[in-house]
């Protein structure tokens, strides 16, 4: 795939997995690649059909999440791509890992919610007894289902870690409207999502929403419910006081954590089984959620 700049598009911007092309129109190019990246860090190894999952499995959610919230996606068909905006022929290989969607102000929030504790939700229980700041339960473990889902946002940092915050920081951010919002709709798109999951054998521990307003109307944007953004595990392997399986980002995480590595670039290089575990782990994700092939998607390898 070409980078940013060659097509004749303005580029708008880079993050660690997607690249932003302006469509024109008040529409944006979203590319997902195939770069992971663990601790704010991009490996150089690509991770075989991530982009394509990662698509594939945010369109599957919008659908499934229409009559919750508006998404900002108008297509991921590649030809219809096209069609709008021809110039993306020059990007290269995109089939599959494209999406044209509306141009969203952005919520300047990160909107996770969590059913389970795990994550930096644990290491902060294990140390304080809190999350996010607010008191929990004793004797909670590791993998434990909370009393109720949690709506625990972060802020949205432009560089370096985004960081945990209260929901009362939260409305300090964003106002109390637009905070009071984001919770609820998350709360509810979050419910949706762990039902959906459990029809699959999964448990969705938590997942990380992108909201902004499209036309006025608080809207899903970004990726939705994917292994990039959520913790998805296989119910029926689930102890709680251990680590879980996972159909995620967290082993590759765990296997960072093992290097000798400070968490900076450049990062450690990832071996060809943990690339290809990946992939694998990505593509099961998607197809058993979903009940689709990843090779029926667009462009897909067969």
């Amino acid at each position: 795939m070409s980078g940013p700049g060659t097509a004749g598009l303005a580029h708008v911007h880079s993050g660690k997995v997607r690249d932003l092309y302006d469509a024109g129109d008040g529409l944006l190019l979203m590319v997902a690649s195939d770069r992971i990246s663990a601790f704010d860090v991009v490996f150089a190894e690509p991770i075989p059909d991530k982009g394509r999952v990662l698509t594939a499995m945010t369109v599957f959610w919008c659908d499934e999440m229409k009559e919750l919230a508006p998404g900002s996606l108008v297509t991921a068909d590649p030809t219809a791509i096209l069609d709008r905006v021809p110039q993306a022929a020059a990007l290269g290989d995109i089939a599959g890992r494209s999406m044209l969607v509306r141009r969203a102000e952005m919520l300047h929030l990160e909107c996770v919610v969590r059913g389970y504790l795990a994550g930096s939700a644990w290491s902060e229980y294990a140390a304080n007894g809190t999350v996010h700041g607010s008191p929990m339960p004793a004797g909670l473990r590791l993998a434990d289902r909370l009393a109720e889902p949690l709506f625990t946002p972060s802020t949205k940092a432009a560089e370096g870690h985004d960081l945990n915050i209260d929901f009362a920081a939260a409305i300090d951010l964003v106002g109390a409207e637009a905070a009071l919002a984001a919770k609820e709709l998350c709360l509810a798109l979050y419910e949706r999502a762990a039902t959906r999951a459990a029809d699959a054998g999964f448990i969705l521990a938590d997942t990380k929403f992108e909201l902004g307003y499209v036309d006025g109307r608080l809207s899903l944007c970004d990726e939705v419910v994917t292994p990039d953004s959520s913790r998805l595990w296989p119910a029926d392997q689930v102890e709680p006081g251990t680590t879980p399986p996972a159909f995620d980002k967290q082993p590759l995480r765990d296997w960072a954590e093992t290097r000798a590595w400070d968490k900076q670039p450049p990062p450690p290089p990832l071996p060809d089984d943990v690339v290809r575990s990946t992939s694998q782990r990505y593509v099961a994700a998607y197809e058993r959620v979903t009940g689709r092939a990843l090779h029926d998607w667009y462009g897909a390898p067969r």
